[in-house]
């Protein structure tokens, strides 16, 4: 029936199908089960779902049928604009009414006398937390402590003998490990979700003192709040946020480390607020630019840009233009990587901070303060202009009393900007000038004594204050 032609080829086919089910056979024995962990983890998560009173106006009319094709509808607009013009209805025609929002998230039982952890934003403005078990009881909880800038909150329920989550240790995390996530996305219960760490340490834009763990397990509305489990069963974070453009799960999920959240956990039990370092530096990022010209091989740590007053760096021997590398034997790669570590230190500790001044390493210990309340802080960085002159192309002013002022310090304001090295930096009109290669500008005669002393293809760093801030311009002398 088959010739040898028709059985060898038979035979390749047979033996391409053994080795293809070989290989899929040992990706799958490759790849984890899940069961084992989610059967004995699965009890200490909880949904819980949150009734908060809103406000809104609400005109009667919009409540009304379609009257213009009605052989009523002459009758009830005239009756409506006499009931509007009567005495007294004025005030009442537009008032607020209340009623019920709810939302619901995820949390996890901390320990077996009723304590839970859950996400701030789960049950912000809250008037009334329902947990639920797996078991289905449900209770009333108590809001035992919240921290808008962590994200993370406290509640506690009236119930004893509770499987509690075991607690890990996030700073063990390596990336392409696997994670799993249990929640309750779209009020689906005790739902389970799998993946890969994606980084550590990861800085968000407003979210400066939470070093997430990214990763690409599915997260969705209701899962926030929910534990991460590593493959040992351990919480090692608190499922927080997403990066979205649709509102929907696009394979970037943020958790909070779990170290990060007991300790915080902690201090609401203990005291009902959270304490966090805080050094009173304004600090950006370290270009390749700015690092050649302050003598560093490669770029990275934290540049201080400004210093603000009453801080307890104003107190110490940092100055600006210092490159934070170092934090209490922390390595400091990115400005973005020295708040978290800041934030972690008590207020009133001392902490060791590693710089490069003048192209060496330096080292201070610095007395750490208290972080301020968000008002607080943003008051104290008060907006300033800055400016500079001839080999950068620019021209120069003294600035006005009220700008020296603002800046507690002195400056020359760039007037006019024309083609050169200032312009190919970034300096604009109106931009305050305040140091050039490490040496503070006060006037227009310390601006012409920097550039005299600059040479002719020399790389700078020059300091200009902005509506925004302080900011940090590399730039190459003509």
């Amino acid at each position: 029936m088959f010739g040898s032609r028709g059985l060898w080829q038979a035979a390749v086919c047979s033996f391409l199908a053994l080795l293809l089910l070989l290989t899929v056979g040992q990706v799958h024995a490759d790849l984890p089960d899940f069961t084992e962990l989610v059967e004995a983890n699965h009890k200490s998560v909880v949904n819980i779902s949150t009734t908060a009173k809103s406000e809104r106006r609400s005109d009667p009319r919009q409540n009304m049928p379609e009257l213009d094709n009605s052989p009523f509808g002459e009758f009830f607009r005239k009756f409506l604009e006499q009931q509007q013009n009567a005495p007294g209805t004025q005030e009442q025609q537009f008032q607020p009414q209340q009623f019920d929002s709810d939302s619901l998230g995820s949390g996890f039982i901390v320990s077996s006398d009723g304590y839970v952890l859950t996400n701030n934003h789960v049950v912000d403005g809250a008037e009334e937390i329902i947990v639920r078990l797996h078991d289905r009881r449900q209770f009333v909880a108590k809001l035992i402590g919240k921290d808008a800038r962590s994200d993370v909150a406290v509640l506690k329920i009236d119930a004893t003998d509770l499987p509690a989550a075991r607690i890990g240790q996030s700073s063990d995390l390596k990336v392409g490990e696997w994670v799993l996530a249990i929640g309750s996305p779209f009020g689906f219960d005790f739902s389970v979700t799998a993946g890969i760490v994606s980084a550590t340490g990861r800085s968000l834009p407003r979210e400066n003192y939470v070093p997430f763990i990214q990763t690409d397990v599915a997260i969705n509305p209701g899962n926030s709040g929910g534990p991460l489990f590593n493959l040992a069963g351990e919480v090692v974070g608190i499922n927080s946020q997403i990066y979205s453009r649709t509102g929907g799960f696009m394979g970037l999920s943020f958790s909070i480390p779990i170290e990060m959240a007991i300790d915080i956990a902690d201090q609401l039990k203990d005291s009902g607020t959270v304490s966090r370092g805080w050094l009173g530096v304004i600090i950006q990022e370290v270009t390749r630019e700015l690092a050649e010209s302050f003598s560093m091989e490669t770029a990275h740590g934290a540049l201080i840009s400004r210093i603000l007053p009453g801080s307890p760096a104003a107190d110490s021997e940092l100055k600006v233009s210092d490159v934070i590398v170092g934090f209490n034997g922390n390595y400091v790669d990115k400005s973005s990587s020295l708040p978290p570590l800041v934030g972690q230190v008590r207020a009133g500790g001392s902490a060791t901070v590693d710089v490069i001044r003048d192209g060496e390493k330096v080292t201070f210990d610095i007395l750490i303060g208290e972080l301020p309340a968000p008002e607080e802080l943003a008051s104290s960085r008060l907006p300033a202009p800055v400016k500079v002159s001839n080999k950068l192309g620019i021209e120069v002013a003294p600035i006005d009393d009220q700008a020296r002022a603002k800046l507690e310090s002195g400056g020359v304001e760039v007037k006019t900007v024309s083609d050169g090295p200032a312009k190919l930096a970034g300096i604009r009109e109106g931009d305050i000038l305040t140091m050039i290669d490490n040496a503070h500008i006060d006037n227009p005669g310390d601006f012409e004594k920097a550039m005299n002393s600059v040479t002719s293809g020399a790389s700078i760093a020059v300091l200009v204050q902005r509506d925004q801030g302080p900011i940090f311009l590399a730039l190459t002398v003509e």
